[in-house]
């Protein structure tokens, strides 16, 4: 049903409200823990040490043409 799909994320958000709140306000504000505001905040906190992958970094290959004969 509805409810057992429903069960891991309330579960999780339970057991760590914070940082489950935290997580879904970034991640809806698409914020990126490598840039500040964010990434001051966490170095304050005392979480400098985490792995961040940006799949969304732009590596200079924009758009590209082709040719369809």
């Amino acid at each position: 049903m509805f409810l057992d799909e429903l069960q891991p994320i309330v579960k999780e958000f339970l057991q760590q409200p914070l940082a489950f709140t935290g997580g879904l306000v970034s991640g809806t504000l698409r914020l990126k823990l490598s840039e500040d505001p964010l990434k001051s905040w966490l170095e304050k906190q005392g979480l400098t040490d985490f792995s961040y992958t940006d799949n969304t970094s732009d590596n200079g290959s924009g758009p590209q043409s082709i040719s369809i004969e």
